[in-house]
């Protein structure tokens, strides 16, 4: 029997977080299928499982819980699996991990889809892109990451933010691969752990299975097909 079911469109974008963590805790999950997340999408907040504006959803069938908004489902399967660390700090910074890596879906969405793409907005973007690779390195050599050991902030064990920082690169290069030379020069060391973590087997089987169900999408729609042009034009 399923411990939770995810409510997310089939694609990777925000709802393959998620799914990263359910794998990495070796969760039961079920998914909704795409006509139930449209309808849970488009239903009245009154009768929504939780109120909300867009997937994902999250259903924790033991503990009766619904929850939305990537973030909140993030911090909640974090702590309910001990992917955070105790120090209060480091909490508090797996969180921050989290909101920045919402904020680069956000910017490499053009705001959730508002714009698409041209070649004169991504050359503007560029430098932005670069900078905030680069912060997520910074963060991770602050607590000992190099590119042949360690994790985002310090800790043994793979957690939260070792699991967010991946899926935000690892699977943002693996579906564009002409970022990935970008990710190397600004973030070595984020690039090295996106492919440690890549390489655990519960991600190895999700990659798998996320790639014959998916195909080579990404966030889908208008917003991607603009975000493959600009890549594949000439520089």
């Amino acid at each position: 029997m399923a411990q939770y079911t995810l409510y997310y469109w089939p694609l990777p974008f925000r709802g393959q977080f998620v799914r990263a963590v359910l794998a990495h805790v070796g969760a039961i999950w079920e998914e909704a299928g795409t006509g139930e997340v449209a309808g849970e999408r488009a239903a009245d907040p009154k009768v929504q499982l939780v109120p909300h504006m867009g997937p994902p959803v999250l259903i924790d069938h033991g503990a009766k819980a619904h929850l939305s908004q990537m973030p909140a489902i993030l911090a909640y399967l974090g702590e309910k699996h001990g992917l955070l660390p105790e120090d209060p700090v480091l909490r508090a910074m797996s969180h921050k991990i989290v909101a920045d890596a919402n904020d680069v879906l956000y910017e490499m969405t053009r705001y959730n889809g508002a714009q698409a793409w041209t070649a004169a907005a991504w050359k503007e973007f560029q430098p932005r892109l670069g900078r905030w690779m680069e912060i997520f390195e910074e963060t991770g050599r602050r607590h000992g990451l190099t590119a042949r050991a360690g994790s985002m902030l310090g800790t043994e064990a793979p957690g939260l933010a070792d699991l967010v920082a991946a899926q935000l690169w690892g699977t943002m290069t693996a579906k564009f691969a002409p970022l990935r030379p970008l990710l190397d020069r600004h973030a070595p060391a984020i690039a090295a752990l996106s492919d440690r973590i890549a390489a655990l087997p519960a991600q190895v089987e999700l990659r798998k299975r996320s790639d014959e169900e998916y195909g080579d999408e990404w966030c889908g729609g208008q917003i991607e097909a603009s975000l493959r042009a600009v890549l594949k034009a000439p520089a």
